[in-house]
């Protein structure tokens, strides 16, 4: 089998659901999918991956989500723990928490913004930084590099990576 990078093979496996109907209730996943939203939907969005609310989506839910991508109504508070994206037509009531907000001209958003702080994982990480997953893991074990353990894992806060790479402590 001729290499592939991992990126794209990631890609590849990636799981898409589209719903189109009118659905009420608690809606989680625990494995990153792509989930895009046109109808109307109430109750709770709990997801893992990207989560698009089309543009003729009506939503009345908490959301929770990795990415999520808004370009009709939605009336209750979103966490994205990497990025928020409103596009032109989304219309937002309720309370942001995301560590990177994207608002494009015309989209509106009504309600208070927190911007978080950005955490990456090892592979993330290994990437951004362009080293091996195992070395950066040593390294975080050490002491060397800024790092927090937690139950998933090792993670990393971008601006402390940012801030020891840019006084030459990486190698």
């Amino acid at each position: 089998m001729p290499f592939r990078d991992r990126r794209e093979h990631k890609k590849s496996e990636e799981k898409i659901i589209e719903i189109n109907v009118p659905m009420q209730g608690m809606v989680a996943f625990g494995e990153p999918i792509s989930l895009k939203i046109n109808g109307k939907f109430s109750g709770a969005l709990t997801t893992r991956g990207t989560l698009t609310i089309g543009g003729t989506a009506q939503i009345d839910a908490d959301i929770n989500g990795d990415n999520v991508i808004i370009a009709g109504k939605v009336k209750g508070n979103v966490l994205a723990k990497k990025m928020l994206v409103l596009m032109p037509t989304a219309v937002l009531t309720g309370d942001v928490a995301t560590p990177k907000l994207n608002v494009v001209e015309g989209a509106i958003f009504q309600g208070k913004c927190h911007m978080m702080e950005e955490y990456l994982t090892v592979d993330e990480l290994a990437q951004y930084l362009e080293i091996d997953e195992p070395a950066l893991v040593e390294l975080a074990a050490s002491g060397k590099i800024p790092a927090v353990k937690d139950a998933d894992g090792w993670k990393f806060e971008r601006v402390k990576i940012d801030s020891w790479a840019a006084a030459g402590k990486i190698q």
